[in-house]
């Protein structure tokens, strides 16, 4: 099924959203709880409006098993060595598996010379409602920290 923006929808394992972009290779940006969660397809379920999704009824066993969430992911991605394009594309796979994780604060390292990775690491970040504020580390001008 294709899902188009604004559509309301449930994401497996993460809860009913709103899709907010539709992206290449059957992939959407959805808000759920007030944070972007890039996702696939397959994971969605479609969502009349106002209404809590369907389940349908699990067998006695399959109940009692709790739910598998994602409780490790990196806490950096270090980005050197790719071009703007590869660079966004992993920060958003990167942002997507610290979300999951609740990760409060991530680092990317983009290095320091020739800015443009850092410039489209910024602007990508600008653009996510789900990143509360990032900044350039005082420490290291290579690296950003993001804080969700």
């Amino acid at each position: 099924m294709d899902f188009s923006a604004g559509d309301a929808v449930h994401v497996t394992a993460l809860g009913t959203g709103v899709i907010l972009e539709v992206r290449n290779g059957r992939r959407y940006l959805v808000s759920i709880k007030g944070r972007a969660v890039e996702v696939r397809a397959g994971q969605l379920t479609a969502v009349a409006p106002g209404r809590a999704p369907r389940r349908a009824a699990a067998p006695a066993a399959a109940r009692t098993t709790p739910v598998a969430t994602r409780t490790q992911a990196p806490a950096s991605l270090d980005l050197h060595g790719r071009t703007t394009g590869e660079a966004v594309e992993a920060l958003d796979a990167f942002l997507n598996e610290a979300l999951l994780a609740s990760l409060a604060e991530v680092r990317v390292i983009h290095g320091r010379s020739g800015g443009r990775v850092k410039a489209a690491v910024h602007a990508r970040l600008r653009a996510l409602s789900v990143v509360r504020a990032f900044r350039v580390d005082e420490r290291n001008a290579g690296v950003t920290l993001v804080y969700f």
